[in-house]
C-alpha cells in the first residue's frame, strides 16, 4: 500500500513540475477553463485492480497529454490511455481521464487480432490477451505508442434488418488516429477508434437507386456486435461507450497513449510469455507481402506490391470485400 502511494506521489510530482511549463503554452481561453491540475484525486484509480490504471501507464499518458497541450496541438480537457497488455474481453483497460472535472472512467476495448500465416508463423492474438504488436501494413495488429485524435468520419457499412423486420443502414463513426514513432503510419494503416459493430454480409443486394449503392449494389447482412472481441488493429469500444467517447474528441483533438510495456498481466495465460513487438519492415511485413503480393493495404503506396492498387479495384469488388459477402442476393 505504501509502495503504491509512493509511486502515485512520484507521478503527481513529476506531472506538476511539467504543468508549470505546459500551462504557459496553453491558449489563454483554454487555460482559463481548467482549474490548477492536481493528480492527488487520481490516487484511488491507480493500481493493478479491475478498472484501475497502472502507474507507469498514467505517467506516460499524462506526460504525452501535457506535452501536446504545451505545443498547442491539443486543447481538450480530457485525454485517453489504453493498457493493451491488460486482459481484454470485457476487462476495462481503456481510460478516459478528464482532469478539469476530476472524472475517471475505464471501459473495455478491443485489440488487433493479428494474422496466422499457416505453415509459416502465427502472429495472431487471442481475445483475452494481446501478445503480438506491430505496425506492419496488413498485420491487423495494434501498435503501442503515442497518438493524437484527428478527424471523425462516418460511413455506410451495409444494411441489416432490425427486430421489427425493417431494413436499417449501419452508419459507423471512425476517429482517425495520428501516431508518432512506431505508430507514425497509423493514418496509412487506417488505424483509429470506432464502435465494435459491423454488418456481416451474406450477399450484395441490387439497389441501383439507393444513395449508398456502389456500382448498383449494397451489402446486406446481419448486424454483429463484437464488443469484447478483437479488431483489425483499431481500438474498438462498445456502441454505448463509443457514444460517450467520440463526442469528447469532436472538434477538440486529444491524446491517446497505448501501452504495450513488457509486463504481462495477471489473468493472461502464463505459458504465453510476454508481449512481442514486431517492427515494421521486419519479418512480419515481408511474410505478408510474400504471401499476398496484391494485398489491399500493402499495395496502397507501396511500389513493391505491383500495379493494381485498391483504388483500381472494381467498386463491387471493394464493397464485397468490406462486407464479407458471398455473391448477389
Amino acid at each position: 500500500m505504501r509502495l503504491r502511494s509512493l509511486l502515485v506521489a512520484i507521478v503527481a510530482l513529476a506531472s506538476l513540475i511539467m504543468i508549470g511549463g505546459a500551462l504557459s503554452g496553453w491558449p489563454r481561453s483554454f487555460a482559463a477553463e481548467l482549474p490548477w491540475l492536481d493528480a492527488d484525486w487520481l490516487q484511488a484509480h491507480v493500481g493493478e485492480g479491475e478498472g484501475q490504471i497502472a502507474p507507469v501507464v498514467l505517467q506516460r499518458a499524462r506526460a504525452l497529454y501535457l506535452k501536446k497541450v504545451s505545443e498547442g496541438a491539443v486543447n481538450n480537457p480530457c485525454y485517453f490511455a489504453m493498457d493493451a497488455t491488460r486482459p481484454g474481453g470485457l476487462g476495462r483497460r481503456f481510460y478516459i481521464i478528464c482532469e478539469a472535472d476530476r472524472t475517471f472512467r475505464a471501459v473495455p476495448s478491443g485489440h488487433g487480432d493479428g494474422r496466422n500465416i499457416e505453415g509459416v508463423a502465427d502472429f495472431a492474438n487471442g481475445i483475452r490477451c494481446a501478445k503480438n504488436f506491430s505496425n506492419a501494413m496488413d498485420s491487423q495488429l495494434t501498435t503501442g505508442g503515442p497518438y493524437v485524435t484527428a478527424e471523425i468520419r462516418t460511413s455506410f457499412k451495409g444494411y441489416y434488418r432490425d427486430t421489427g423486420g425493417n431494413s436499417v443502414a449501419l452508419m459507423r463513426s471512425f476517429v482517425q488516429f495520428d501516431g508518432e514513432g512506431d505508430a507514425a503510419n497509423a493514418r496509412r494503416r487506417a488505424i483509429g477508434g470506432h464502435p465494435a459493430v459491423q454488418v456481416k454480409g451474406h450477399c450484395l443486394l441490387k439497389a441501383p437507386d439507393d444513395p449508398y449503392a456502389n456500382d448498383g449494389y449494397v451489402p446486406f447482412g446481419q448486424l454483429v456486435n463484437y464488443t469484447g472481441g478483437r479488431s483489425n488493429g483499431c481500438t474498438s469500444w462498445s456502441p454505448s461507450d463509443a457514444e460517450q467517447i467520440i463526442p469528447i474528441v469532436k472538434d477538440r483533438p486529444t491524446t491517446l497513449y497505448i501501452s504495450r510495456i513488457d509486463r504481462y498481466r495477471r489473468g493472461c495465460a502464463s505459458d504465453e510469455g510476454g508481449p512481442v513487438a514486431i517492427a515494421r519492415g521486419t519479418i512480419l511485413e515481408h511474410l505478408l507481402l510474400e504471401r499476398n503480393p496484391l494485398s489491399e493495404l500493402l499495395a496502397e503506396g507501396d511500389s513493391r506490391a505491383g500495379h493494381r492498387s485498391i483504388q483500381q479495384r472494381s467498386p463491387v469488388g471493394a464493397t464485397a470485400g468490406a462486407a464479407d459477402v458471398q455473391g448477389e442476393c
